[in-house]
C-alpha cells in the first residue's frame, strides 16, 4: 500500500512501518506525526523579522528515509509530488522544497495507513487546475515583460466564432 506513493520503495515503506507502526491512534493527527518525525518546516518569526527556520529534531531513521524518498519523488514524471517540488523550489529553494515533499509523503502515508486505502495520484497539473485564472495571468505576464501584446480567448468563445 505504501509502495504506491511515488518515490517510496519497499525499503522506505519498511522504515515507515517499523518506526511509526500501523496503529495511528498514537498520533491525534498527521501534524503530530510529522512533528514527531522531525519533517516539519521551521518558522521563527517575531514581528516583521524572520529568523532561522530550522526543522525540529525527530526520528533520524525516518527522516533520512523520507528525505531519500522525497528526492526520488521529485524526479518522477507526471506526479503531484514532483509538481509540488517544482512549485516550491522556485520560491523557497531546493532543500526546503525537498523537506516539504518529505512532509507530504509522511502525511500521505499516515492517511493511507489510517484509512486502509491505496494512493490516488492527483497529477502533475494539480497546481495549474487549482486556480486556472491565476495560472493564466502569471503565464501572460512573461511575454508582456518581453514587449509582446497578449490577448486571451476562452476555448468556448473561440469555438463559437
Amino acid at each position: 500500500m505504501l509502495g504506491t506513493i511515488p518515490g517510496v520503495g519497499r525499503e522506505t515503506a519498511e522504515v515507515i512501518v517499523a518506526e511509526v507502526g500501523v496503529d495511528m491512534s498514537r498520533f491525534p493527527s498527521a501534524k503530530h506525526l510529522a512533528a514527531w518525525a522531525g519533517v516539519v518546516l521551521g518558522n521563527h518569526e517575531s514581528a516583521t523579522k524572520r529568523h532561522s527556520g530550522r526543522t525540529r529534531q525527530g526520528n533520524q531513521a525516518l527522516e533520512s528515509a523520507l528525505n531519500q524518498a522525497a528526492h526520488a519523488a521529485a524526479h518522477t514524471q507526471n506526479t503531484y509530488l514532483a509538481a509540488q517540488a517544482r512549485h516550491l523550489t522556485g520560491r523557497h529553494g531546493k532543500k526546503r522544497a525537498i523537506m516539504a515533499v518529505a512532509h507530504s509523503i509522511l502525511v500521505i502515508a499516515y492517511r493511507l495507513i489510517q484509512r486502509q486505502e491505496p494512493y490516488r495520484e492527483l497529477g502533475s497539473n494539480y497546481f495549474d487546475q487549482r486556480h486556472p485564472e491565476v495560472t493564466a495571468k502569471r503565464l501572460v505576464k512573461r511575454p508582456e515583460r518581453l514587449g509582446y501584446q497578449v490577448s486571451l480567448q476562452s476555448q468556448a468563445a473561440a469555438a463559437a466564432a
